[in-house]
């Protein structure tokens, strides 16, 4: 079982739409919150990464939704690192109602986040250099990289 890394959020309004939901594009911003959250707690920074020349842009996405999120509502990200290899990452996520963290902490080993399910997701990436060109993250960082798929049970 691989971890699931969580991040509380209350909908802002500026979120929502008229109809009173969080507007769908929105979840994407959520996602990458909960990427760039999730390596933070490997021990790195976007920014720091970046410095080093490394970039992670975003291949693939997927996203299904559930049910609508409203404003001034408590939700939590949970983003867990599915695949990785040194090339490409593909990370999980869910947003689920409510903050999970009061009850489960800010990680936790399971399947699947406990709670109603808002959006089911996921983003594909491949590490590039500065020039679009893809590297080998094992090559190009190999602290970070043994790092995060330590992070990722993987």
């Amino acid at each position: 079982m691989k971890p699931w890394f969580l991040f509380p959020l209350r909908v802002r309004y500026q979120e929502t739409d008229q109809m009173g939901v969080v507007y769908h594009a929105n979840y994407l911003n959520w996602f990458e919150i909960g990427r760039t959250e999730w390596v933070r707690q490997a021990g790195i920074s976007y920014k720091e990464m970046e410095a080093r020349g490394l970039l992670l842009p975003v291949t693939d996405l997927e996203a299904s939704f559930k049910q609508p999120a409203f404003y001034d509502e408590w939700i939590t990200v949970c983003t867990q690192a599915a695949e990785m290899s040194a090339v490409r990452v593909r990370f999980e996520s869910r947003v689920m109602s409510g903050n999970l963290t009061d009850t489960l902490g800010e990680s936790f080993l399971g399947e699947e986040p406990r709670g109603s399910l808002i959006v089911r997701g996921s983003t594909r990436h491949v590490w590039v250099n500065k020039n679009w060109k893809p590297v080998r993250f094992d090559r190009e960082a190999p602290d970070w990289y043994k790092q995060m798929t330590k992070l990722g049970g993987i």
